[in-house]
């Protein structure tokens, strides 16, 4: 697999080679009246910064390199489509959809006139893929190059004016500037203010093209894989060879696995929605059509109904949910009750059993010590015992007491 597309890129190597030796440098006047002007530099007008400060100033620098080059009024999105140099003011959608396609036709074109190597890119790609023209919503056109076109250019073609005439009827004259990045010629990302490579720009009002340049940045790390300064990555096979085709009445090249690119890029769903910005897709014309005032209003009316019935819908179903919760809290208040009922129940049968145990334990104490008090009466002749002696009145003690003591006095007298 590396070895053809080692094979691949040496071939596209020796195409340009080839090109490149028989483009001319200096008479370049051609057959449909468009002329090219010999590049003049031009001083640029430096953008200042917030507060008067001059870009790439202490305050917001994180990396060192090259200031912004190519730069923007800005003030909105729509704003950001155009180049400060040339800017007067937002187009309105009929004027914005001509300057885009003679824009983009003057440019491929004078790419096709001098033999260098484009390819449409990102959403200009995407509506080549649905009919071959422009997305009407879309205020972006962006196209590729390869790190070698972009060198050559920047050397050659660099500040070039293009005086463009078209084949309608009455023909339209416009003038166009091809601008390449200085920067360009770093192809890491770097500070992030330059990953536009070059511009090709209408000198009336200012829309352009982005073009940006794709290179092996890591030819010996990730062999075959080309990416540009905003992290796009595609391999070898994803682009070459190159498809010819046609777009908004161009011959125009587009990447050989564009399906590939188009879905990873902005998923599957971007070849199938047919509803989308304020345009409705027709299958019969093939054309995207920009809906009515009345359209969208209906459309704006429908999208609030449904707002508020999905918001209705969350909060009954949030009321379910609470009265749910609070249900389940109640049975497992319930649980807990009748938990500690039997629990409380249990300790009571246990107290019990335990108060019974220890009166009998108490009783079988009381037996045992009083068997030991009294020991067990023996079988058999039991032995003789003294006779108690009969206690006398107290008179007849008195009265023997004093016979006992005449018999002393007088040992003569017995007794009987």
């Amino acid at each position: 697999m590396r070895v053809i597309q080692t094979a691949i890129i040496l071939c596209t190597l020796l195409c340009f080679l080839i090109d490149a030796a028989t483009i001319p440098t200096e008479d370049r006047r051609r057959p449909n009246g468009n002329e090219v002007e010999k590049p003049r530099l031009e001083p640029r007008r430096e953008k200042p910064g917030r507060m008067g400060r001059r870009p790439g100033g202490r305050k917001g620098r994180k990396k060192q390199g090259l200031p912004k080059y190519f730069h923007e009024p800005g003030g909105s999105e729509l704003g950001n489509h155009y180049d400060s140099r040339f800017e007067h003011g937002i187009q309105d959608y009929a004027d914005k959809k001509d300057t885009q396609l003679h824009l983009l036709r003057a440019y491929l074109t004078f790419f096709n006139e001098n033999r260098l190597e484009t390819w449409l890119a990102h959403g200009t790609l995407l509506g080549w893929w649905w009919n071959g023209k422009m997305l009407p919503w879309d205020w972006d056109i962006d196209t590729q190059v390869s790190g070698s076109t972009l060198a050559y250019m920047r050397q050659h073609y660099n500040h070039t004016r293009y005086n463009y005439v078209s084949n309608d009827d009455p023909p339209v004259k416009r003038t166009y500037l091809l601008d390449v990045n200085p920067a360009s010629a770093e192809r890491e990302r770097g500070n992030g203010l330059n990953i536009i490579d070059a511009r090709w720009i209408d000198t009336r009002n200012g829309l352009y093209i982005d073009i940006t340049g794709l290179s092996e940045t890591h030819p010996n790390d990730q062999p075959g894989v080309w990416s540009c300064k905003n992290y796009h990555r595609y391999h070898t096979t994803d682009l070459y060879p190159m498809r010819e085709t046609m777009y908004e009445g161009v011959i125009a090249k587009v990447p050989y696995a564009y399906d590939r690119i188009l879905t990873q890029e902005y998923e599957e769903k971007a070849l199938i929605l047919t509803d989308y910005e304020g345009h409705r897709w027709d299958p019969i014309v093939k054309e995207w059509l920009q809906k009515s005032d009345e359209e969208l209003a209906e459309e704006k009316k429908e999208k609030e109904a449904k707002k508020k019935e999905k918001e209705e819908r969350k909060k009954e179903e949030e009321g379910k949910k609470k009265a749910e919760e609070e249900k389940r809290k109640d049975e497992e208040q319930k649980k807990q009750e009748q938990l500690r009922e039997k629990e409380q129940k249990e300790k009571e049968k246990e107290d019990k059993k335990a108060e019974t145990r220890r009166q009998k334990e108490q009783q079988d104490r009381m037996k045992s010590s009083k068997a030991v008090k009294e020991p067990p009466k023996r079988s058999g002749p039991q032995p003789p015992t003294e006779e108690k002696k009969e206690e006398k009145p107290p008179a007849e003690t008195s009265e023997e007491a004093s016979k006992e003591e005449s018999k002393v006095e007088n040992p003569e007298i017995r007794t009987e």
